[in-house]
């Protein structure tokens, strides 16, 4: 006799009281997400993307970037933690992840064990809440997917990445090829 098991529809509460084991664990529509510790190359270019996005913040005052862990949260069946991503410097200041409702940009690097939820389940949500630009970096093809909310099809991109936030008077532009450089 075969037993069918119900999937767990998990609730944030539910993600956040999981035990602290190295694995991160992530939740969309009541879907859970765990995924291991990334690996070195991932964390490479989540630094690299995360030190050009807050010097350029910085320089500019248009936004703070984070890196995860975070926890950002718009219902009680979502719970995410983008590689990289930038929030209004108010929602920053509240000084909690349940603030940061409003993100302006998002970094997800692609890794073996990420790339099917960040590319689907996790693009998704960000877009269904509206967030301006998401960044999916594939460092096994060297490239960048860019989506905006309303894209079907990414922009797929090799030379250059840019970002043109509200009250930036010029663009940050990242070159893609940087992003992959052996150390």
């Amino acid at each position: 006799m075969v037993m069918l098991l119900q999937p767990t529809y998990y609730t944030a509460d539910m993600v956040r009281a999981l035990p602290d084991d190295g694995n991160r664990y992530e939740l969309v529509w009541g879907e859970l997400l765990v995924s291991p510790s990334p690996r070195t190359p991932h964390q490479r270019v989540v630094g690299r993307i995360f030190v050009l996005l807050t010097a350029y913040c910085t320089e500019w005052g248009a936004a703070e970037t984070f890196i995860s862990p975070a926890d950002i949260s718009w219902s009680d069946d979502t719970l995410v933690q983008p590689d990289v991503f930038a929030v209004p410097i108010e929602q920053a200041r509240a000084g909690s992840w349940t603030d940061m409702q409003d993100l302006l940009l998002v970094a997800e690097v692609l890794s073996p064990s990420t790339a099917h939820h960040d590319r689907f389940s996790k693009r998704r949500l960000y877009q269904d809440r509206d967030v301006p630009l998401i960044w999916l970096v594939d460092i096994e093809r060297e490239r960048v997917e860019v989506w905006t909310p309303h894209d079907v099809m990414p922009t797929i991109v090799t030379d250059q990445i840019s970002w043109h936030p509200k009250g930036a008077t010029a663009p940050l532009i990242i070159d893609v090829a940087e992003l992959f450089k052996a150390p």
